[in-house]
C-alpha cells in the first residue's frame, strides 16, 4: 500500500530546464516512478540525453524548445506537452539562471534576466499548467526554490529575490488552487555542484568553508533530489501543499 502511493504510472509530467543537472535528474526520477515526461530547454538539441534516459526507463518522452522568459511560450509549450502526452498531471519548474555579481555592479539587464527566468517564468508556466489541471480535476506542481529563499547570500541579490519570490508564489498558489485539487510545493536544494554553480566550486577554500557548515559534510548529488520530487508529485503527498522541503544536508537546521 505504501509503495503503491509513490507510483506515478499513468501520470504525465512536464519538467522545464531539463537538459542537465537537477532538471535532468528529476525528469529521470519521475520516469523511473512510472510517469511519461515532456522536457524543455532553450535548445532542444541539448535534451537528447534526457529523452534517452527517460525512454530507457520505459516511458514516453517529448522534447520541446522553450525560453521561460517568454510568457506566451509558457502557454504554448504547456499545451503542446499536454497534447503530446494526452494530459498533464505534473509540472516541475526547474528552469533557472544565476550570474554572481557584487550588488553595486548589478544592472537592470541582469536583474530582468534572473527575475524573468526564475520567478516570472515559473509563475506563468504554473498558470498555464494550472488551467489544464483544474479542468482535468487536479495535479501537482513543484517549484525549485533555493537556500536563498531563506537566507541572504552575498553577490546573489537578484537570485535570492527571485527564489524568495518563488517561495511566496508556491504558498499563495497552494492556498488558492487547493479547491481545484492542485497541490503546489517546492524543493530548496542546498549546495549542489552543477554547471550553474560551478563558479563557486572552482575555489577550494570556499568548498572547505561550506563543507564546515553542512552537518552531513558533503555537497549534494543529483540523485539526492529525485526521490523528494517523486514524493511531492505522488499520492504519498496527497495532504502536503504549500510546503518547501530543503534538501541541504542539514545546513538550514544548523544555523
Amino acid at each position: 500500500m505504501t509503495r503503491a502511493s509513490f507510483d506515478l504510472s499513468g501520470r504525465r509530467a512536464l519538467v522545464t530546464g531539463a537538459s542537465r543537472g537537477i532538471g535532468q535528474a528529476i525528469a529521470v526520477a519521475l520516469a523511473e516512478a512510472g510517469a511519461d515526461v515532456a522536457v524543455t530547454a532553450r535548445a532542444v538539441e541539448g535534451l537528447a540525453e534526457t529523452r534517452a534516459l527517460v525512454e530507457g526507463a520505459g516511458r514516453r518522452s517529448v522534447t520541446i524548445a522553450q525560453d521561460v522568459r517568454d510568457v506566451e511560450s509558457c502557454g504554448h509549450v504547456t499545451r503542446a506537452a499536454s497534447e503530446a502526452l494526452g494530459g498533464l498531471d505534473i509540472l516541475v519548474n526547474n528552469a533557472g539562471f544565476e550570474n554572481v555579481r557584487p550588488s553595486f555592479d548589478v544592472d537592470e539587464a541582469l536583474w530582468e534576466s534572473i527575475l524573468s527566468t526564475n520567478l516570472k517564468g515559473a509563475f506563468f508556466c504554473s498558470q498555464a499548467a494550472g488551467r489544464i489541471m483544474a479542468e482535468a480535476g487536479g495535479g501537482a506542481i513543484v517549484n525549485l526554490c533555493s537556500l536563498t529563499s531563506y537566507v541572504g547570500v552575498p553577490t546573489a541579490v537578484p537570485y535570492g529575490a527571485s527564489k524568495s519570490g518563488l517561495l511566496g508564489v508556491t504558498r499563495a498558489l497552494a492556498t488558492e488552487w487547493a479547491v481545484h485539487n492542485i497541490r503546489v510545493n517546492a524543493i530548496a536544494p542546498g549546495y549542489f555542484r552543477t554547471a550553474m554553480t560551478e563558479v563557486f566550486y572552482e575555489n577550494e577554500d570556499w568548498q572547505l568553508r561550506m563543507l564546515d557548515k553542512i552537518p552531513q559534510r558533503r555537497f549534494g548529488k543529483e540523485s539526492d533530489i529525485g526521490g523528494v520530487a517523486v514524493f511531492l508529485c505522488s499520492d504519498a503527498a496527497a495532504y502536503v501543499t504549500g510546503q518547501c522541503i530543503p534538501v541541504d544536508g542539514g545546513f538550514l537546521a544548523s544555523i
